[in-house]
């Protein structure tokens, strides 16, 4: 069944960027833990109804599929996606810039819907158009493929291209939440906006004027090790990227030695979090000066329960789905009836 965009554009949205969102295991959109998260999490938002847009790449070979060979080595395979199986192509073209050529990104659009009536739409930026040369069209094929400069292309297509389709569709965006560094380049695009609407000539004064931009913006930070934020050296970023903003201004954002994207995310972000009570702590340590609060990961209840315990927590402990709290009240249920709906190997 078509939907219209326009469904969904009637009210200011919260836009929630993730390189990946795992929302089934046949949609190969995700590598793991960090997709899993931004799919429940926006399944979660379609039951509560709340007022959200995902964004995120259109990765058509998927990240990989593993085989292992007879001497027992991993093989790495494309894990191919048909996006016409879950989601229906837009009309709307927008263009970033990538070493200095036009590349025009589309998008297909994917509606999460609840039992409870409410939905969120995702919009998937796609590349691969017959008017982009062959290197910009492979830009969004393959999750996390590639080598530095590969990862900077894809992540300015979330950040930027992802931003000015949001725009083109017609959304009004409320707040725009980070899913870890990924997408921090959508602060860069919305400094340049914001100066080229005041009229503004970016100088030293200008560079501090990001206010607007924070107050915009929430930081999601996910991974408590150093290789785990990615970082572009500046003579990659002019290469590939070129001044979106002076280089200087963006120096003072995302750190003097290289693009720091955890850093950019930071420093633009009015409110930033941690994904566990420790992880806080120790991303404290790593980012010190920043305050970063903690918001423990959750799971979408109603995805992660077998179809035997759904019936069963449907009859004792109504309305769980949606408020997990009602689980204090699980000692209402007997033990044979809860082991009578658990899965146990055979005994052969």
């Amino acid at each position: 069944m078509t939907v219209s965009i326009h469904e969904f554009t009637h009210e200011p949205k919260i836009a929630y960027y993730s390189m990946e969102i795992g929302l089934r295991s046949d949609m190969p959109t995700y590598s793991g833990g960090l997709g899993v998260l931004a799919g429940d999490t926006i399944k979660s938002a379609a039951d509560l109804k709340l007022p959200m847009v995902g964004v995120s790449i259109l990765t058509k070979k998927g990240y990989f599929k593993q085989e292992l060979d007879p001497a027992g080595r991993q093989v790495e395979l494309p894990d191919a996606l048909d996006p016409s199986r879950f989601m229906q192509p837009l009309r709307e073209r927008v263009r970033v810039y990538i070493e200095e050529r036009e590349v025009l990104i589309g998008a297909w659009l994917y509606v999460v819907e609840s039992a409870t009536g409410g939905k969120v739409p995702i919009v998937y930026l796609d590349t691969d158009l017959a008017e982009n040369a062959p290197q910009d069209r492979d830009i969004t094929q393959t999750l996390y493929g590639g080598d530095l400069a590969y990862r900077l292309k894809q992540e300015i297509v979330l950040g930027v291209g992802g931003t000015r389709m949001l725009d083109k569709l017609g959304f009004t965006i409320k707040k725009y939440h980070m899913n870890e560094g990924h997408s921090s380049l959508l602060t860069l695009e919305l400094l340049r906006r914001y100066k080229r609407r005041l009229d503004e000539v970016w100088d030293e004064r200008s560079v501090w004027d990001a206010e607007k931009v924070r107050g915009l913006c929430v930081f999601t930070t996910h991974t408590p090790v150093e290789a785990g934020h990615d970082k572009f050296q500046y003579d990659l970023v002019a290469k590939v990227m070129g001044e979106i903003i002076p280089m200087s201004a963006m120096r003072v954002f995302a750190g003097q030695e290289h693009l720091n994207m955890t850093l950019l995310g930071l420093n633009l972000s009015n409110y930033v979090n941690g994904v566990a009570k420790r992880h806080g702590e120790v991303s404290q340590g790593m980012f010190p000066g920043y305050e970063i609060h903690a918001i423990t990961n959750g799971i979408h209840s109603f995805t992660w329960v077998c179809d035997g315990l759904k019936a069963l927590y449907d009859r004792y402990l109504p309305g769980w789905a949606n408020e997990p709290e009602i689980f204090v009240r699980a000692g209402r249920i007997s033990d044979a009836e809860l082991w009578g709906r658990t899965w146990r190997p055979s005994a052969n």
